[in-house]
């Protein structure tokens, strides 16, 4: 496929990926408790262990594409005893017969389409071992987006007590000013509805806390509430990380597990499509025995022994495909659509990375704008917020414009809080998407 020579976004220094610090670009938030999360989830994941477990499955299953390029040899054992009683003369005759037999049958692969196999189960155990870190990967980027989006909703749920405390205050003012005559029971009933709103929104956000930390449990394999201890050591968002090294697109296809998985999969597809084509040669066979018997069993491998027979035989015989209904035609034609579809899973496996790559430079460079014009926004509402609560003291204004700044005030934290935790899982998504968090086995 035609790749671009650098990225869309111009957010590459010309520098080549920094392999080194993608490899483990979590420590880069400067965050303990992110650290041993990934660190748990890693070594506990059932995600993980699953495809742990599939990389066994396709070696087994490599191991027996192997066993089927080597001869079969039994062996099989008798022990026979005879009697005969003689009527006529009274006579007992006892005989006993021991046979030990060797059978040999090899299909030899005389046009390699057993190493075909084979091959193609290599390439089955590599595409399982890229799947692996890939698995590693998404799952490194999933703790740290909803390890990310707890720490944004208790930093909203923060702003949001701080601003209950506000209004509690304003209605403790109003109500004042109603005892002293100075107001009217619609202010109070104005002040106590707008602090209600405001309390009305923290059940909810308390939710959103308890099943992110439900959600960060079952990533890092535990049960809910295990992890409890470990995510109360802070509540603080993660820093924003430092630049990095992007490279350029080629550099993160080749970083990227998914990617070479794909690749894989096309040549294990192409192998036995190889393989189908070969069905039409012919197959060599040889078979053979060999047998040894003795008229007892403690002389069959005895030297003086003269009741003894020794046997062999070696068959070989070739057979070529004459009339099998096109059925090999048809199963060539089924592995050549199943290489296309390889291929194009391979086409839309690299489309999609570059996208996800372009996609989260641009997250990046939004957020942080859109992050820089609210922090000027949150110091504005803040300052009117302070303003109109003395102007109300002093009765220079009315209630309703100190409630619509308290509002304006909230909105504006709250979409702080979260614009901070997009910009950081903006970050994670361009980890992710360059193929970091991945270790060899």
């Amino acid at each position: 496929m035609a790749v671009p020579s650098k990225w869309n976004a111009k957010a590459s220094s010309g520098r080549p990926l920094d392999t080194a610090a993608i490899g483990k670009w979590w420590r880069r938030f400067h965050d303990p408790a992110l650290d041993e999360l990934i660190s748990k989830a890693l070594a506990a994941s059932p995600d993980i262990k699953t495809a742990l477990s599939r990389i066994a499955q396709a070696r087994g299953e490599r191991s027996v594409q192997i066993a089927g390029l080597l001869p079969t040899i039994k062996g099989n054992t008798s022990d026979q005893i005879q009697r005969r009683d003689e009527q006529s003369t009274g006579l007992v005759t006892r005989s006993q017969t021991y046979n030990l037999s060797l059978d040999m049958s090899w299909q030899v692969d005389l046009f390699g389409r057993q190493m075909q196999n084979v091959a193609a189960a290599t390439k089955d155990v590599q595409q399982a071992v890229e799947n692996y870190y890939a698995a590693q990967v998404t799952l490194c980027g999933d703790v740290a987006s909803a390890y990310i989006s707890l720490r944004g909703t208790q930093a909203q749920l923060e702003v949001l007590h701080k601003n209950i405390a506000t209004q509690e205050e304003t209605a403790n003012i109003t109500r004042w000013k109603k005892d002293a005559g100075l107001s009217d029971t619609l202010a109070l009933d104005q002040a106590m509805s707008t602090l209600e709103q405001a309390r009305a929104a923290i059940p909810s956000l308390e939710q959103t806390i308890s099943e992110t930390e439900n959600q960060l449990a079952v990533l890092c394999g535990q049960t809910p509430g295990t992890l409890d201890r470990l995510l109360a050591r802070s509540s603080s968002l993660p820093l924003v990380p430092a630049s990095l090294a992007t490279g350029v697109p080629v550099e993160a296809l080749d970083n990227r597990p998914d990617v070479r998985s794909a690749v894989d999969a096309v040549l294990a597809a192409s192998h036995r499509k190889t393989e189908a084509e070969l069905e039409r040669f012919p197959t060599l066979n040889l078979g053979g025995s060999f047998g040894l018997e003795a008229l007892r069993t403690g002389t069959i491998f005895s030297p003086e022994a003269a009741a003894r027979t020794l046997a062999g035989s070696l068959l070989a015989s070739l057979a070529q495909p004459i009339f099998e209904g096109g059925q090999i035609t048809a199963n060539i034609h089924i592995n050549q659509e199943l290489v296309k579809q390889a291929v194009y899973a391979y086409e839309s496996r690299v489309l999609t990375a570059l996208s996800e790559v372009e996609n989260a430079f641009t997250a990046i460079r939004k957020t942080t704008d859109r992050l820089g014009v609210l922090i000027e926004a949150d110091r504005a509402a803040s300052a009117a917020t302070v303003l109109a609560t003395q102007q109300y003291q002093a009765g220079q204004i009315d209630l309703l414009t100190v409630l619509d700044t308290q509002r304006t005030q909230l909105s504006v934290e709250q979409q702080r809080a979260a614009t901070e935790a997009d910009q950081l899982t903006a970050y994670v998504q361009l980890y992710k998407s360059l193929g970091g968090g991945w270790q060899p086995l």
